[in-house]
């Protein structure tokens, strides 16, 4: 299994919150946790951005990818398109939404997806009328 350093920051309203961390041996993901004040109580079909109190900086030539978890996809809770470039400093957000048949609460700590870093690929694009 290949490795790769990527520097990482808690931001200050999430002290009492774990580092993003890997469940298992072999996980190809870390654990997300959510940085809220209040609980979010996330109804059918709506979405919401939900802190974790980190930033991430990637070296060029990978991203972030922001991923659902298998235990919350069964519920219907699902992440959107979530990538993070090498270029972004800002805390990491998670865009969940609710496909579930029922209200869901997100509370503080909680996890909330998973976060799996990857290489990447710059497209050289050879522009030709017929293949």
């Amino acid at each position: 299994m290949k490795s790769v350093t990527v520097l990482i920051k808690k931001l200050p309203h999430a002290e009492d919150l774990p580092f993003p961390q890997y469940a298992t041996k072999f996980a190809s993901g870390m654990d997300l946790f959510a940085c809220i004040n209040e609980p979010i109580e996330l109804k059918t079909f709506q979405r919401t951005l939900v802190p974790t109190g980190i930033s991430i900086k990637l070296p060029p030539g990978y991203e972030a990818q922001i991923r659902p978890r298998s235990e919350l996809s069964l519920r219907g809770i699902i992440v959107l398109n979530s990538p993070v470039t090498a270029d972004c400093k800002e805390e990491i957000k998670v865009l969940l939404i609710n496909f579930g048949h029922e209200d869901f609460v997100i509370e503080r700590g909680m996890k909330i997806a998973q976060l799996v870093i990857t290489s990447v690929y710059r497209a050289i694009l050879l522009k030709k009328n017929k293949f």
